[in-house]
C-alpha cells in the first residue's frame, strides 16, 4: 500500500461517517460516533469504551453517556447502512448469509447473558448470542444487521429486565425469528438477495424454511441427519372417500393416504435409499487449499418436506455432500431452487457460509466486537450498529483500493451454471492483520460449527482460526497509522 492510499484514509472516513449524520442528531453526537469508530479501527489492544475514550481525549462518562443515554437512533442508521450497501454493491448473485456468535461476558447484570454453550471457548460459558445477517458479493462481504437474543428465563424476569433496560416491547423470540425479521428488514431497505443460506441451527426449523419461502427467496440451507420428508411424493386425498361416509366418519381433508411410503430422516435416506444409491457419486472441486485442492463428492435428489398441515411441500432439493479425504464426513443441504439449477451453483452457494465468519472474526480481532463493557440493552444494541459500521468502512475501503479484481464474475444465480472450482477458494482476509503475523483464511472443511441444534456457532474453533492465507507485506501496517495521518 502506498503513501498516496494511506494519506486518504481519515478523509475517507470522514466523508463515510457524514452518511449517518441525520440519525445521530446533535453535532457533539456526531464526535462521539467518529471517536467511537476509529477507536474501533485503531490498533488499541482493548476497544471497550475506556481505553476508546482516552485515546480521543474525551471523558469516559461522556463516551458511555453517548452510547445509553443521549439521543440518537440507532435504527436509522443501520437503515442508512443497509440502504448504502443496496445501493454500491447491489450484485445479481449476491448471498445472504445468517449466523450467530456468541460474546463470553462474567457477572449477571449485562442484558441477557446466560449460561450457555460458546463458541469462542468450546464449551458451556457465562456470554451473550447475537444473531446476525451477513451479505456477499463477488469479493465483498460485510454485516448488515445484529441483534441482541433474549432467553425465555430473560423474557420472563420483570424486576431483571428492568434493569437491563429491556423495552417493555421487546420479548422472546426464538433465534429464526429474529433472523426473518433481518430479512424483511433489509429488503425493506432495498438490498436484494439471489440466494440465502444459513447452518442446521436455522435449517432445520421448517417454519423458518417455510418464511424464506413466503418472502419469495431462494436457499441452500444446512440440515442436521434428523431432518425428515420424502423421496417420492406421497399421494394426497382431496376428497371423502366412500367408506368414510358409511362409516359415519367425517375426516379432515386433503389428508394423506393410508397406504403411503413413510417419511424418513436424511440420515436414514443416505443409508438406506434405492433411489439414491442408483445414483453414482460426483466429485466437485470447492476449494484451492495450501496442500492442493479439496474435493467433495456430492448426490442430489427431488425431496418434499411437511407442510404447516402435515401435507407434503412443493418438490426440493436434497443435497449430500461427502469429503473425498474423509468419507465419514457428511453435509446434508436443502434448497428451494428449481430443478434446473445446477449441483455446482447449490454448493458454491451451501459452502460460502465461511463469509460471515470471516466477517466475526474481523469484528472480534480488529473492531472489538465482543470488547464491549456496558450492561444495558440500549448500548449493547448501539455497539452492534456501530460495529457494522466501522466494518463496512474497511470492506469499502479494501475494495476500493485493492487494485485487479480477484474474484470471478461468476456466481450463484437462479439459473446459471456458476464455476464452483473457481469461485469457492481462499482469499485474502478482508482486515488487515496491525503486525500479528500469519493470517489464513477459514478453512471451508472445518468440522460442523453444531453437534446438535441447540448448540451456536463456535466462531472462534481453532478449526477456523488455525487455516487463514499469508497476507502480502502492505497487510502489516498498523491501522493506527493509517487513521493517525
Amino acid at each position: 500500500m502506498d503513501a498516496e492510499t494511506i494519506l486518504r484514509i481519515r478523509p475517507a472516513l470522514t466523508e463515510y461517517l457524514h452518511e449517518f449524520d441525520g440519525c445521530l442528531g446533535r453535532v457533539t453526537n456526531r464526535g462521539h460516533a467518529a471517536a467511537y469508530v476509529v477507536g474501533q479501527l485503531s490498533d488499541l489492544d482493548r476497544k471497550s469504551i475506556e481505553p476508546m475514550a482516552d485515546a480521543a481525549g474525551v471523558p469516559v462518562r461522556t463516551m458511555q453517556e453517548f452510547l445509553g443515554l443521549l439521543k440518537w437512533d440507532e435504527s436509522a442508521a443501520r437503515d442508512r447502512l443497509q440502504r448504502r450497501v443496496a445501493r454500491r454493491h447491489g450484485h445479481p448473485h449476491s448471498v445472504g448469509i445468517i449466523d450467530e456468535t456468541t460474546c463470553v461476558k462474567k457477572g449477571e447484570h449485562t442484558a441477557c447473558v446466560q449460561k450457555q454453550y460458546c463458541g469462542a471457548v468450546g464449551k458451556l460459558e457465562n456470554c451473550v448470542a447475537t444473531v446476525h445477517l451477513g451479505y456477499a458479493a463477488d469479493g465483498f462481504h460485510t454485516l448488515l444487521d445484529g441483534e441482541l437474543f433474549i432467553p425465555e428465563d430473560w423474557a420472563a424476569d420483570t424486576a431483571r429486565r428492568r434493569r437491563a433496560g429491556i423495552p417493555e416491547d421487546v420479548n422472546y423470540r426464538p433465534k429464526w425469528r429474529i433472523a426473518v425479521e433481518q430479512i424483511r428488514r433489509a429488503l425493506g431497505n432495498g438490498i436484494r438477495f439471489a440466494w440465502l443460506t444459513f447452518d442446521e441451527g436455522y435449517g432445520g426449523k421448517p417454519p423458518f424454511l417455510r418464511e424464506i419461502d413466503v418472502l419469495g427467496q431462494q436457499y441452500v440451507a444446512e440440515i442436521p441427519k434428523s431432518f425428515v420428508g420424502w423421496t417420492v411424493e406421497p399421494e394426497v386425498l382431496h376428497r371423502e372417500h366412500a367408506r368414510d361416509k358409511a362409516m359415519g366418519r367425517p375426516r379432515k381433508l386433503p389428508r394423506l393416504k393410508v397406504r403411503n411410503t413413510p417419511f424418513a430422516e436424511v440420515g436414514e435416506i443416505l443409508k438406506h435409499s434405492s433411489i439414491l444409491r442408483r445414483q453414482p457419486w460426483a466429485p466437485y472441486r470447492v476449494k484451492d487449499g495450501e496442500k492442493g485442492p479439496m474435493v467433495w463428492e456430492a448426490k442430489c435428489i427431488p425431496f418434499w418436506i411437511k407442510d404447516e398441515d402435515g401435507l407434503p411441500s412443493r418438490p426440493h432439493r436434497l443435497l449430500f455432500a461427502r469429503n473425498v479425504l474423509h468419507p465419514e464426513e457428511v453435509k446434508f443441504f436443502l434448497s428451494n431452487a428449481s430443478e434446473s439449477t445446477p449441483v455446482e451453483t447449490l454448493l458454491l452457494v451451501a459452502f460460502s457460509r465461511w463469509r460471515i465468519e470471516r466477517c466475526f472474526e474481523d469484528g472480534k480481532t480488529e473492531l472489538g466486537l465482543d470488547h464491549f463493557e456496558v450492561r444495558q440493552w440500549l448500548s449493547i444494541s448501539r455497539h452492534l450498529i456501530l460495529t457494522a459500521i466501522s466494518h463496512l468502512f474497511l470492506a469499502e475501503f479494501r475494495e476500493e483500493h485493492r487494485g485487479e479484481k480477484s474474484w470471478p464474475d461468476s456466481g450463484p444465480g437462479p439459473h446459471r451454471h456458476a464455476r464452483l472450482d473457481a469461485a469457492v477458494v481462499d482469499r485474502r482476509p478482508l482486515l488487515p492483520r496491525a503486525g500479528r503475523g500469519d493470517c489464513r483464511a477459514i478453512d471451508l472443511n472445518a468440522a460442523p460449527k453444531r453437534q446438535s441444534t441447540n448448540r451456536p456457532s463456535q466462531e472462534n474453533d481453532p478449526a477456523f482460526t488455525r487455516h487463514r492465507h499469508q497476507t502480502d507485506g502492505s497487510a502489516n501496517v498498523p491501522m493506527a497509522h493509517w487513521l493517525a495521518l
